[in-house]
């Protein structure tokens, strides 16, 4: 009788310790199990080299949202992102989004440029104007072979 009481609280207090375990997971890896404080807008560009999912999405310097996935459009063969929004921002359909760097390290983001447009960025709306990254290679091989005089 008294090792079945044991066994019963060991197991009680292994079920706790796998919930709180499956807690932190959540909480510090920033798993969002619903999205419904977000919306979803869609941005192509020509190049995000070093831009990865879950990269963030500023204006002004203050986080809005996050890149949630990268794929590449068939058709228009170009870099097709999905950037989740705060629902508590609301933007125009000219807004203008763009790849930066941060930092020394140089991990890339999202910068978004106010518009002047009186209607809004609707969800599930596309962003045309954009401007991808500054490829510094390509810069640097065009400078080195351009001046072989």
């Amino acid at each position: 009788m008294k090792k079945t009481t044991i066994e019963l609280y060991v197991g009680l207090f292994v079920i706790i310790g796998l919930i709180c375990s499956a807690y932190l997971v959540v909480q510090l890896g920033g798993l969002k199990l619903s999205n419904k404080d977000h919306y979803s807008v869609y941005a192509f560009f020509s190049s995000v080299s070093g831009l990865k999912p879950g990269a963030n999405v500023e204006m002004a310097g203050v986080a809005v949202g996050n890149v949630a996935k990268i794929s590449l459009d068939r058709e228009q063969l170009l870099a097709k992102l999905e950037l989740s929004i705060d629902k508590n921002y609301v933007f125009s359909e000219d807004v203008i989004a763009s790849v930066k760097t941060s930092g020394i390290i140089g991990d890339k983001y999202i910068d978004l440029s106010p518009g002047g447009s009186e209607f809004d960025l609707e969800p599930g709306a596309t962003i045309f104007n954009t401007e991808s990254s500054l490829d510094i290679e390509s810069l640097v091989s065009k400078y080195i072979f351009s001046n072989k005089e």
